[in-house]
């Protein structure tokens, strides 16, 4: 497949061809429209060349397939088979078959709108051809120095203070046409360049609604949106390119013309643009910052949650590793898992290796953010968390394993943080790409919530103060005893889980290999 980035090779004007002074050629017939264009040469002597041709060619023939004695009738076929083939021009070749062009031939390229080039003796068809490979050549050279100047221009333009005008602005003057940035809701936000009329700024504006998504960001869509789609209207091109995964912006652009490098110009003006809005997705930068600063002045989470974007929300715990996929049990290949539902599975013991898990940078966890949905993103001990708008369903990640919250209200986000973690760590101990907290009912709730805390208080006690020995007991726990998986989730060697464990039952003065006990322990952990 070809480069997407690469423009691709200009077609060479007919007229370029005529001025080439070694080439002698001379147009005899059909029209002189400076619009007439080749995108290659063929030599064929076939009296029908309709299936040997793709359209655009200059087809070279000496007239070897003309029979003696053909009338007008004969040429008159033989050139509507090369217009309805889609061909750019006839060069008919002077000796040895032929010492003038026919009569007919001229009359019949005339009747029918076909250039008609006579191609003197000394010239032959392979110097032709040559000729138009070397045209083409210094015009592809020519388009990727015009979109190499645009890139640099346009990168410059996004550094700028405004940066957004400035990016407008420099590609309207690239391609001398006019770019406008459409917001969510259709409205136009910025533009630069010169308007090509009502007509077209109002198809221009309609365009942008078919690349624009059919609902906002993070809900499901009714109908699919193309990247990217063109039109021509009174005369212009027009282009529309929605920026970002389903922000809502879209840049569009009218042009009088429609250059072979335009395309790749305006591609690289929308991923600008597309990061310059991201922002917006979800709430801008100054939101976030509004909001940081009324939690430190003492506002509650509730308070500030309409300034992120909407709730209930959910927090994901995220960890990367090196090798995702290496030594998942069968269990592993469903994307998704419900904390509820998963169970361990015999295997290779897992024991924790530090080499298994890489601490996360910024520039990893901006991009974990990006593909959930949420700039709100926390790396932090090795473990990256994230708050995401419900509406945005996590999705495994490919290199993290992670573990998402049940969806909550903001005054929740703590208990959602807590969800989170047992479901990252449920997630590396069964070996799964992702785990949600699953919320059901239980007969625990049947139990008031501050007797069930008194109860888990008294029977914890001796524990308290010791939060690596609570931990590794409701880890434990929750993996159904199994010394592996909690030593894989804690990130400690076995032998630390059985020592804690054995510290557990020795302080609780309980056997812990009685299900009863581990049932009151569980449900005990629960409301801690």
């Amino acid at each position: 497949m070809p480069d997407p980035t690469v423009p691709p090779t200009p077609p060479v004007p007919l007229d370029a061809l005529l001025a080439r002074e070694d080439l002698g050629l001379r147009r005899v017939a059909g029209p002189s429209d400076p619009g007439t264009v080749v995108r290659w040469a063929h030599t064929s002597e076939m009296a029908d060349p309709y299936p040997y041709l793709l359209g655009g060619e200059l087809l070279l023939s000496a007239g070897v397939h003309i029979p003696d004695g053909a009338g007008p009738g004969y040429f008159d076929a033989y050139v509507s088979r090369i217009v309805a083939a889609g061909g750019a021009a006839l060069g008919f070749g002077l000796a040895p078959v032929h010492d003038t062009l026919p009569e007919a031939l001229v009359a019949a390229c005339d009747l029918q709108g076909l250039p008609l080039l006579e191609v003197p003796p000394r010239t032959t068809f392979s110097g032709v051809a040559r000729a138009v490979w070397q045209l083409m050549a210094q015009a592809r050279l020519a388009e990727l120095r015009r979109v190499t100047e645009a890139h640099r221009g346009l990168a410059s333009a996004a550094a700028r203070p405004d940066p957004v005008p400035s990016v407008l602005h420099r590609l309207s003057r690239h391609l001398d046409g006019r770019a406008v940035l459409f917001g969510p809701e259709g409205t136009e936000i910025a533009a630069a360049g010169r308007a090509l009329g009502e007509e077209t700024d109002t198809a221009l504006a309609k365009l942008a609604e078919v690349v624009r998504p059919a609902f906002p960001a993070g809900q499901a869509r009714s109908r699919p949106s193309p990247a990217s789609a063109t039109d021509t209207v009174a005369g212009g091109r027009l282009a529309a390119y929605a920026l970002g995964a389903g922000h809502g912006f879209v840049l569009g652009v009218a042009a009088p013309s429609r250059d072979s490098g335009d395309h790749t110009i305006a591609s690289v003006a929308a991923v600008l643009l597309s990061l310059l809005t991201g922002e917006q997705q979800s709430g801008t930068g100054a939101a976030r910052s509004a909001a940081l600063v009324r939690l430190l002045l003492g506002s509650g989470p509730e308070e500030v949650a309409p300034l992120l974007g909407g709730e209930p929300w959910r927090v994901v715990h995220a960890r990367r590793t090196v090798r995702p996929s290496e030594g998942q049990p069968p269990e592993a290949r469903s994307p998704k898992t419900r904390a509820s539902d998963v169970r361990p599975s015999e295997g290779p013991s897992p024991e924790a290796r530090p080499s298994e898990v890489r601490p996360p940078d910024a520039l990893a966890a901006s991009a974990l953010g990006a593909a959930l949905g949420s700039a709100l993103v926390d790396p932090a001990d090795g473990v990256v968390r994230v708050l995401v708008p419900d509406g945005r369903e996590p999705e495994a990640q490919p290199g993290w394993t992670l573990g998402v919250s049940a969806a909550v209200a903001p005054y929740d986000w703590p208990a959602a943080d807590t969800q989170a973690a047992r479901a990252l760590a449920r997630a590396r101990a069964t070996r799964v790409p992702l785990v949600v907290h699953g919320a059901r009912p239980a007969l625990d709730d049947l139990v008031p919530a501050a007797d069930a805390r008194a109860h888990a208080h008294m029977l914890l006690a001796p524990l308290a103060g010791t939060p690596a020995l609570t931990d590794t007991l409701r880890t434990w726990l929750s993996l159904h005893g199994s010394w592996d998986r909690t030593a894989v989730a804690l990130s400690v060697h076995r032998n630390t889980v059985r020592q804690r464990i054995a510290r557990c039952a020795a302080l609780l003065d309980a056997d812990l290999d009685d299900p009863d006990v581990r049932m009151n322990l569980w449900f005990a952990l629960r409301r801690t």
